[in-house]
């Protein structure tokens, strides 16, 4: 854009418009300036300005002429079309076109700074050893990478080293406020980047940050905030009074009533509202919604907080250096305790108060249960219940994320190899503990933890179930897609996968299911320099995301070998048959189980506190004008719509299979 001086009857219209400057000759203008809506405004220092003669809408249907009003500016670029009233200090920023800042204390850049970018906080672990420096563009992988692989210096020094680089570009003495920004009825705002149609209303304090917004996914900081050291991404609400500190908050993100961070990261879809939180790592759609919640120290993802959920991480010895991990899909009831350090297993939900140190992360979908001052835990159980069912097909519906580049990768797959090879392990330690103990043994004891004996037979069979229902899933899959083959030598043919793809074991990238072997490539290629930026480490990750199905593929067919012992060469009709028959089974034991819980729901303890003043009668009216019949539930319906369509899936299969020429 083209800037001009001004000319003498310019700058005397300006005054005579209560306009002042400490030197004119450093204030420029574009060719088509005009001083019309310019009034009482200081300038100072090196000023730019554009043209302001279009009507500019500022909230709520309240539309006024754009222009600059009562305002101290200060080495400024102020672009067209902008609304500026009532700002005591406007300091080294760049105004896009069609912002408005109406009533703002000060909003400044004080010095050269990075905006957050770079800014390490300890998450995790507070006695440190785990930091993870911030950037915008920080994915949950990335993150979750450098805080739990100090086992690779190497590789974290080098990933370090590509964020610093970018980091390093981030770096400036002025600020931006982009285009179509709203800041309205605030406080201060210090040493803050604004990304485009970011909307600020009422937040009393935002210093050292990163606001990253865009017209799709705009990001709104709302009344009562208080944000030091951050980074806030797009399409995230943070309001009501929230107090966040070194924290990292990703896209599509719910803050606020009264919820306080320090030194945390919480990604994608996650909501935090009036809990404390103090060096968490929040995976995605971690939620915690109550007061008296205190999270310290913890790495989970997909989780659920009741309320009151208490964790601690300090032995008053050498001081908080304890962590705690819940892995992918667990949950702790109401004023829970856990003490640190412990670990808990996938889909596993905890009950009670637990005060001493547990590993169940290779039993996952437990049931955890405080006994006698012990934790009880049942294996398996939690995947026949309604929660468990609900949750797997509620996430992918809850992504809120609007912005067309998701940071955070996610894989919503309630089965998958990382937890089908966490099942299979629970299979062989409780096919141990049970050769191992006596008959008359009540409890046997395992990594901290009780097993009750009399059920571990029955947990054996549960993840049997569960691994039927996961591979009769992915080989009806794959027959589906080829319904119309004639031969058997063609489905032989899909069974032919290559050999590097199969992964020995799989982990869970904070929401991204990927094999051990990929991560050792990263490492690899950023040693090499082969990748060699920031950008570079995301779409090595999306490739490894995108290729998801293959590689799973890929995963379960060498199961499938190894459990039926076999090979592609021997792989027969019979066997796929036996397949889609285990698998037929397993879901309709699932979904009975599923549907017995789901009727607890609707039995007469239920209808406690329902027809207040009634009979028995009145009682089943109300409770059934309110919560309805459980033969006309949504999810019930659906359930049996699921097991109807499985049978007739599974007879269709068996058919076309037994059809087919070998």
């Amino acid at each position: 854009m083209a800037y001009r001086k001004l000319d003498q009857s310019e700058i005397n219209q300006l005054i005579s418009q209560g306009c002042q400057a400490d030197d004119w000759d450093r204030v420029n203008v574009v060719t088509d300036f005009e001083t019309d809506n310019i009034h009482h405004v200081h300038f100072s220092g090196d000023i730019e300005l554009g043209r302001y003669d279009a009507l500019i809408e500022i909230g709520h249907g309240i539309t006024r002429s754009s222009g600059l009003r009562n305002a101290y500016i200060q080495n400024c670029t102020i672009k067209n079309d902008v609304y500026i009233s009532n700002i005591k200090n406007l300091v080294n920023y760049t105004v896009e076109e069609r912002v408005v800042i109406d009533n703002v204390n000060r909003l400044m850049v004080t010095g050269e700074t990075a905006f957050a970018n770079g800014l390490e906080i300890d998450v995790l672990n507070e006695g440190g050893g785990r930091e993870v420096p911030i950037f915008d563009q920080l994915s949950s992988q990335i993150a979750y990478l450098l805080a739990t692989y100090r086992h690779d210096l190497a590789f974290i020094k080098n990933l370090k080293q590509l964020i610093s680089e970018y980091t390093q570009s981030k770096k400036s003495t002025k600020g931006l406020i982009d285009q179509g920004v709203q800041i309205i009825d605030c406080g201060t705002i210090e040493n803050v980047n604004i990304g485009a149609f970011a909307r600020l209303v009422g937040a009393l304090e935002l210093t050292e940050g990163t606001i990253v917004s865009n017209r799709e996914a705009p990001t709104a900081i709302g009344s009562g905030v208080i944000a030091k050291s951050f980074i806030i991404h797009t399409g995230s609400k943070v309001n009501n009074a929230a107090l966040i500190e070194k924290t990292f908050i990703g896209q599509g993100v719910k803050v606020g009533r009264q919820f306080s961070s320090e030194n945390s990261l919480i990604f994608a879809n996650s909501e935090c509202f009036h809990s404390e939180a103090c060096s968490i790592y929040a995976g995605p759609y971690s939620v915690t919604h109550h007061k008296s919640t205190l999270l310290i120290a913890a790495m989970f993802s997909f989780y659920n907080a009741g309320s009151g959920s208490n964790q601690s991480n300090h032995m008053y010895k050498l001081g908080p250096i304890h962590q705690g991990i819940l892995e992918r899909g667990a949950k702790t009831g109401s004023f829970s305790y856990l003490l640190w350090p412990s670990r808990i297993g996938a889909f596993s939900v905890v009950i009670g108060k637990h005060y001493s140190n547990f590993d169940n992360s290779d039993l996952p979908f437990s049931y955890i249960l405080e006994s006698e001052g012990k934790s009880l835990v049942i294996p398996a159980l939690n995947f026949f219940t309604v929660g468990t069912k609900r949750d797997s097909s509620k996430w992918p519906n809850r992504d809120r994320r609007k912005d067309r580049n998701k940071l955070d990768l996610l894989n919503f797959d309630l089965l998958s190899p990382y937890i089908i090879g966490k099942v299979l392990k629970a299979i062989k330690i409780l096919q141990q503990l049970k050769s191992s103990s006596h008959d008359n043994e009540r409890y046997i004891p395992f990594q901290g933890q009780l097993l009750e004996n009399k059920r571990i037979e029955k947990s054996i069979r549960d993840y049997r179930i569960i691994i039927d229902l996961f591979i009769g899933d992915q080989v009806i899959k794959k027959l589906l897609s080829m319904s119309e083959t004639d031969s058997f030598d063609k489905i032989r043919s899909a069974f032919k996968t290559d050999a590097n793809d199969h992964g020995e074991e799989w982990v869970d990238i904070s929401g991204m299911f990927c094999p051990t072997g990929k991560i050792s490539t990263l490492a690899k290629n950023i040693d090499s320099k082969t990748i060699d930026s920031v950008q570079k480490v995301h779409e090595f990750m999306r490739d490894v995301h995108d290729d998801y199905d293959q590689l799973n593929w890929s995963w379960c067919v060498k199961h499938i070998f190894e459990q039926y012992q076999t090979n592609l060469e021997q792989l027969s009709n019979q066997i796929l048959i036996e397949i889609i028959s285990s698998w037929q089974k397993a879901t309709a034991i699932v979904n009975q189980r599923i549907l017995e819980d789901a009727a607890k729901e609707f039995a007469p303890k239920s209808r406690i506190g329902y027809g207040i003043d009634g009979d028995m009668d009145i009682i089943d009216q109300d409770f059934e004008n309110v919560i309805g019949r459980f033969e006309e539930n949504s999810f019930v319906k659906s359930l049996k719509e699921e097991l109807a369509e499985t049978e007739k899936t599974a007879e269709k299969m068996i058919s076309f299979l037994k059809d087919l020429k070998i």
